[in-house]
């Protein structure tokens, strides 16, 4: 009974499928997968520090601490 009204399991006729709401519903749907996938693989990467990449010209090359062996400051 279920196969004559939904024929090879199309659910939608094709006239919703070309729409122009659901067109963007559909682009909307992919930018945020994308997103979604960008953030994942940006959260399992290492940080990146700026600071790593870039010398600063302030930087002492010398530690101030009391402990002038420990190199901790640097």
């Amino acid at each position: 009974m279920i196969s004559m009204l939904v024929p090879m399991g199309l659910l939608m006729p094709v006239e919703y499928l070309n729409s122009g709401a659901f067109q963007f519903l559909a682009a909307f749907v992919a930018l945020n997968t994308i997103m979604y996938v960008a953030l994942a693989i940006a959260k399992m990467l290492p940080k990146v520090y700026l600071s790593d990449w870039a010398s600063r010209r302030g930087r002492r090359s010398e530690t101030r601490s009391i402990h002038p062996d420990d190199r901790a400051g640097l």
